[in-house]
């Protein structure tokens, strides 16, 4: 018996939100928006997708950003991902130290919601 893979990984966002959603994770990170289920849209919230990666943002009513939890993606170049999203006016930290053979920063969604971005150094 073991876990096999990751699904998906949902993070929250304030009720409303889904166009500056779909301006970070589709337009900015180039995500693509993929529909979701019938019953599950009337909540609120996107989910995007790219590759094999699906983050799912759910409407919490009494929403506060993920400052310490987070997901991480890894990324080809980058130094050139926190120059675009510093560009669209997100904030960023580049003060993380390596980690097991990777670069990191993190970067902030519209929401404040920390995400981590990776690349093999």
């Amino acid at each position: 018996m073991k876990i096999i893979s990751i699904d998906h990984v949902q993070i929250a966002m304030p009720a409303g939100g889904e166009e500056k959603a779909r301006a970070f994770y589709a337009s900015l990170l180039g995500f693509t928006e993929i529909p979701k289920p019938p019953d599950l849209a009337k909540r609120g919230g996107a989910w995007f997708q790219s590759g094999n990666v699906q983050l799912h943002l759910g409407v919490e009513n009494d929403f506060h950003p993920a400052r310490k939890a987070h997901p991480a993606f890894i990324v080809d170049d980058l130094d050139a991902w926190v120059e675009k999203v510093q560009l669209a006016g997100y904030t960023t930290d580049t003060s993380q130290p390596p980690l097991d053979g990777y670069k990191r920063a993190h970067i902030f969604d519209p929401f404040g919601n920390r995400i981590e971005l990776m690349q093999k150094a």
